[in-house]
């Protein structure tokens, strides 16, 4: 079980409890039910890179020790 902080890039951040090998798809449904967002409507980023929904979370090399300055953007 890993924890990910998630940051809307509006100043609200959340913390989201997942494992690594989920799917971006399946976490994009977790951070829905935290934030009242549809899924589909939620693009994950990092830096410039635009999370794919079949790929997993380890692939992506996000991991439990997320710092400051790797937030993932909805």
């Amino acid at each position: 079980m890993i924890e990910v902080i998630c940051n809307d890039r509006l100043g609200k951040k959340i913390r989201v409890k997942c494992l690594e090998d989920d799917t971006i798809g399946d976490f994009k449904k977790l951070v829905a039910s935290q934030i009242g967002t549809a899924p589909e409507k939620i693009i994950l980023k990092k830096s410039y890179t635009t999370f794919k929904d079949h790929i997993t979370l380890a692939d992506y090399e996000i991991h439990n020790d997320t710092t400051p300055s790797q937030r993932y953007f909805l």
